[in-house]
């Protein structure tokens, strides 16, 4: 059963410090040094300094550990440190944690970091090519012997279903790839600033796993992004307008899997976000007509159009047009399409930008923004608001 009644956490703490490194192809530098310069240029725009803070949270996944990213920072004592698992799901889930410690004394400053040289070091779109044995490893073994070794061919089995079943062709896929590279074309951070693209331009682009073309597919990107938390009451005092965390959900579906779950009842939605939809609603009482900008996590295109009917924005299949016609900002900074793969922490920096009012694509009178972190995997959510 999943949670049916609204939860407490919601308006106890704020986002009030973002810092990121430059978003390449390669660093040139450790993971190490990636991460502890996004967590001090994080504390820098939050107006805090390394000897405030008492938490850190991270990913399962990286390489950095939270003792010795703070002996590296210069952070001393800690009270709480966490770290959440399935990839690029644990995105929101990292900021839920933090907001969990604050909210309950646990900790008074948290900061949430993520690093890698996902180009220039370890490829995730390289797929399995060794994996020690695990109880969840064990569903890869219905896949791998027949092909499925990237994560481009699991999505790919539920992006032709989607098409299949509401008699549509990969071309609703491209909307999405076009509004991100919009986006990030007029964003100096991002790596494809400058170079829009068309729906011919995406058509054109060559196969990866049919129905995915390589447009359909997000970056591999070198870098870092850091994320500070604290309460609602402290925040009022540093010198940037805090990002409220009005609610926050994580989420997994019934029998899930990651990223193969294709045994479901039904391959052409993510029961995951569904859960985690449905909590976020519930906490904040807002609904899809009380967002003004979507940060949907855009590994892959056709996750995204699921992603909007799972969270109410449309009707199932109507998505491509929901895009097309652009009824709601998507991926303001270019997404992970457009600006830089960060495993979508640098999405969240996104959400706090525009709730600044600071956004390179500045959508006016913006009061609640809606994140999502991986899908496919078990993930998290958030809604983010200004204060008051």
């Amino acid at each position: 059963m999943s949670v049916r009644a609204k939860d407490r956490l919601g308006g106890r703490a704020a986002v009030v410090g973002i810092g990121a490194t430059d978003f390449s192809k390669d660093s040139g530098r450790s993971e190490l040094r990636l991460a502890v310069e996004a967590v001090r240029a994080a504390l820098d725009d939050a107006g805090l300094a390394p000897a405030d803070v008492d938490g850190l949270v991270t990913f399962t996944m990286d390489t950095s550990p939270e003792i010795t990213v703070a002996q590296a920072a210069g952070i001393g004592e800690l009270s709480f440190f966490s770290r959440v698992h399935y990839g690029g799901g644990a995105a929101c889930a990292t900021v839920q944690q933090a907001a969990l410690a604050v909210a309950t004394g646990i900790a008074e400053v948290v900061v949430c970091y993520r690093a890698f040289n996902e180009r220039s070091g370890r490829r995730f779109g390289a797929g399995v090519r060794h994996r020690e044995p695990s109880a969840e490893g064990t569903a890869l073994g219905w896949t791998l012997p027949f092909g499925l070794l990237t994560p481009a061919s699991w999505v790919a089995m539920a992006a032709q279903r989607y098409l299949h079943t509401y008699g549509l062709t990969p071309e609703a896929f491209g909307h999405v790839a076009v509004v991100d590279r919009k986006y990030a074309a007029t964003n100096p951070a991002a790596y494809f600033h400058g170079r829009p693209i068309t729906l011919a331009e995406h058509a054109a682009s060559r196969w990866i796993v049919e129905p995915l073309r390589l447009l359909d597919c997000c970056q591999e990107t070198d870098g870092g992004q850091a994320l500070v938390v604290t309460s609602v009451e402290r925040a009022r005092d540093l010198p940037k307008p805090p990002a409220v965390i009005v609610a926050a959900a994580q989420g997994a579906g019934r029998a899930q899997e990651q990223m193969t779950s294709f045994y479901g009842t039904d391959l052409t939605g993510l029961p995951e976000m569904g859960v985690v939809a449905r909590q976020l609603w519930r906490t904040s009482g807002l609904g899809p007509g009380d967002i003004d900008v979507g940060i949907l996590y855009d590994h892959f295109t056709p996750f995204v159009l699921m992603q909007l009917e799972e969270f109410g924005f449309c009707a199932a299949g109507e998505a491509a047009g929901f895009v097309a016609e652009e009824r709601l900002p998507l991926n303001t900074h270019g997404g992970q399409l457009g600006e830089a793969y960060l495993h979508g922490m640098n999405g969240i920096a996104e959400a706090v930008r525009q709730l600044r009012g600071t956004a390179v694509n500045q959508i006016a009178g913006t009061e609640h923004v809606l994140v999502t972190a991986g899908t496919g995997v078990p993930t998290s959510g958030l809604v983010l608001g200004t204060d008051g």
